[in-house]
C-alpha cells in the first residue's frame, strides 16, 4: 500500500497555517486547564512533586502581596472556580455568611487556622474574613492541600502557607509562619489535629496566654486538649466541635461513607464485589466506611476494643474479629480508630500479596509506616499517594497516602456535609470571641441550641418542613417551642 506524502508546515496555505496555529493554541489552553483541574481536584496525578520548594520561590499576587507561600500563584483562577463550585453546595455556611455579614461578629478576631486546605475549607476561611476576622492559615495535612485553592486564597490577600506534598520540616515552617507575623497576634485558634495549639504552647507561650479560645474538630486534637486539661496546662477555654451532633453525626459519618469508595477507586481501580475488608474501629468513621463497602458487595469484618461499638457492629450484620484472625486473608485493611500502631510491621508481614492498606482516622500514627523503612523492603511509587512495598519473597502490599488520611489525600469530599461542620466551627469561634469570661479553662461542647440552628440552616435544600409543637404539646414535654428539643445527654 502506498503511503501519503508528508506535508510540512511550509507547504500549507495561509488559511491552513492560521487554522493550525489556532488549533495549537486551543490545545495548549485545554492542556493548561486540564493540568490545573487535575492537580487540584483529582488526587491521583503524578505531577505534585517539584524539585524547588515553594519556600525558596517568593511569589507576588496581583496586588503585590508576598505574605503567603503556595505552590503556584498562577493557578489562582482555577482555584477560584473550585471555591465557587463548593459555595453552591454549602448552603449552611453561605446563609450564615449572609445573615452575619453586616453585623461582623468577629470584628477584632485574629484567627490562626490549621485545617485541610481545600475548596470547602476556603469557603469557611473567606466567611470568617467577611464576618470581620483577620486570619492566617496553614494546612494540617501534608497531602490534602488543593494547590489551586491555596493560590486563590493567596490571590485574595489571605496569608496562607500550604502546598501539597510538604515535608515534615516544611509543615512546621508553614505553621510557624501562620502563627507568627510581626504586628499581628492571634486571639483564636481553629485547629484540626491540635498542631497549632501544640506549637503555640511550646514556642509562643506568651501568645497562648492571650488566646480567647480554641476550636478543635478532630478526635486526635480533642484527645490532646483533654490531656492538656487533665495535666493543668490548658489555660484557655476550648470547644470540642468533633463531638457536637452536627459534626459527628453528619460530617464524620456521611463524608466517610462517600469518600472511602472514591479514595479506593481513584488510587487502585479496585472492584469491590466479593472483596474481604477489615475495618479497625466502629465509631462514626468506621460505621460510614462499613456501610458503604457492604453496599458494594464486600465481606466486611470489624475490630473493636469497645463492647458497645462491637455490639452495634454485630447487630448491623458485621462479624467482629481480632485482627490476627483475618489479616492473612483480607484484601483491604482500613484503620479508623485515631489510635497508635493499630497496624504493626508484624501485621504487614502477614498480609496477602496485593493487600490494600489505608487510614481513615485523622492521626497518621495508626499504621506503623516507619516500620516499613527497612533495607530489605523496596518502595515503588506507582501513582501519586500510591506505593507498592515489596518483600524479598516478591510479595507486595499497596499503601495509600503513606498512612495519612486517605480520603482527603486521594479523593474529594462532599461539600454539603462539610457545610454542616464549617457552620459549627464558625459559630463556635463566634461564641468564644463574643463571650469572654463565660467559659473557664476547660473543654466544652457546643450548646445544643447551636447544633439545632446549624441543622436548620440546611433543611431548605431538601424542601424539608419542620412540624411545630402546639402549646399543649410543649407543656406536656416540658420543652420550649423554639428548642432545644433534646437534652444534652441525648445520643441521636
Amino acid at each position: 500500500m502506498s503511503q501519503m506524502p508528508e506535508t510540512t508546515f511550509a507547504d500549507l496555505s495561509l488559511a491552513d497555517k492560521t487554522a493550525v496555529k489556532k488549533s495549537s493554541i486551543e490545545a495548549r489552553r485545554f492542556s493548561d486547564v486540564s493540568t490545573c483541574s487535575f492537580s487540584s481536584t483529582c488526587f491521583t496525578g503524578s505531577s505534585d512533586e517539584d524539585e524547588i520548594s515553594p519556600k525558596d520561590n517568593q511569589q507576588r499576587n496581583s496586588a503585590g502581596g508576598t505574605d503567603f507561600c503556595v505552590k503556584s500563584i498562577s493557578k489562582s483562577a482555577f482555584g477560584r472556580r473550585e471555591i465557587e463550585i463548593a459555595e453552591s453546595e454549602m448552603p449552611g455556611i453561605m446563609t450564615l455568611r449572609k445573615r452575619a455579614k453586616e453585623e461582623k461578629p468577629l470584628k477584632g478576631a485574629h484567627i490562626v487556622g490549621c485545617t485541610h486546605v481545600n475548596a470547602q475549607s476556603a469557603v469557611l476561611i473567606e466567611t470568617l474574613v467577611q464576618l470581620g476576622a483577620t486570619v492566617r492559615w496553614a494546612a494540617c495535612n501534608i497531602y490534602s492541600t488543593q494547590n489551586a485553592v491555596a493560590a486563590a486564597l493567596a490571590e485574595a490577600g489571605i496569608p496562607i502557607f500550604a502546598w501539597r506534598g510538604e515535608t515534615e520540616e516544611e509543615f512546621w515552617w508553614c505553621l510557624d509562619r501562620a502563627i507568627y507575623s510581626e504586628g499581628w497576634q492571634p486571639n483564636l485558634i481553629l485547629d484540626d489535629g491540635g498542631d497549632a495549639t501544640h506549637l503555640m504552647l511550646k514556642k509562643y507561650p506568651d501568645y497562648f496566654k492571650a488566646i480567647r479560645g480554641i476550636v478543635e474538630e478532630s478526635v486526635t486534637g480533642v484527645h490532646r486538649l483533654y490531656m492538656l486539661s487533665k495535666g493543668g496546662k490548658l489555660t484557655v477555654p476550648a470547644i470540642n466541635v468533633n463531638d457536637s451532633v452536627t459534626k459527628n453525626k453528619f460530617d464524620t459519618f456521611y463524608t466517610c461513607r462517600d469518600s472511602i469508595l472514591d479514595s479506593l477507586k481513584r488510587t487502585t481501580d479496585i472492584m469491590f464485589g466479593g472483596k474481604q475488608v477489615v475495618i479497625c474501629g466502629y465509631g462514626d468513621v468506621g460505621k460510614g466506611c462499613a456501610q458503604s463497602l457492604k453496599g458494594q458487595g464486600c465481606v466486611v469484618y470489624i475490630t473493636e476494643v469497645d463492647p458497645i461499638c462491637a455490639l452495634q457492629a454485630s447487630m448491623d450484620g458485621f462479624r467482629v474479629v481480632r485482627l490476627n484472625e483475618v489479616i492473612r486473608n483480607v484484601d483491604v485493611v482500613v484503620t479508623a480508630t485515631g489510635n497508635k500502631n493499630v497496624i504493626t510491621r508484624d501485621h504487614m508481614n502477614r498480609m496477602k500479596n496485593g493487600c490494600i492498606l489505608c487510614n481513615m482516622g485523622h492521626s497518621c500514627s495508626e499504621i506503623d509506616v516507619n516500620g516499613l523503612h527497612t533495607p530489605e523492603l523496596t518502595w515503588e511509587r506507582v501513582r501519586s499517594q500510591v506505593d507498592h512495598i515489596r518483600w524479598p519473597d516478591g510479595r507486595m502490599i499497596i499503601l495509600l497516602a503513606e498512612g495519612r488520611l486517605v480520603n482527603l489525600s486521594c479523593s474529594t469530599i462532599s461539600s454539603f456535609v462539610v457545610s454542616v461542620a464549617s457552620s459549627t466551627q464558625a459559630l463556635a469561634l463566634i461564641e468564644l470571641f463574643s463571650a469572654p469570661g463565660r467559659y473557664k479553662s476547660d473543654v466544652y461542647l457546643l450548646p445544643k441550641k447551636m447544633d439545632e440552628y446549624v441543622a436548620s440552616l440546611h433543611l431548605a435544600t431538601f424542601d424539608a418542613h419542620l412540624t411545630e409543637l402546639t402549646d399543649e404539646q410543649s407543656k406536656f414535654m416540658g420543652l420550649n417551642k423554639a428548642g432545644p428539643f433534646k437534652a444534652n445527654y441525648y445520643r441521636y
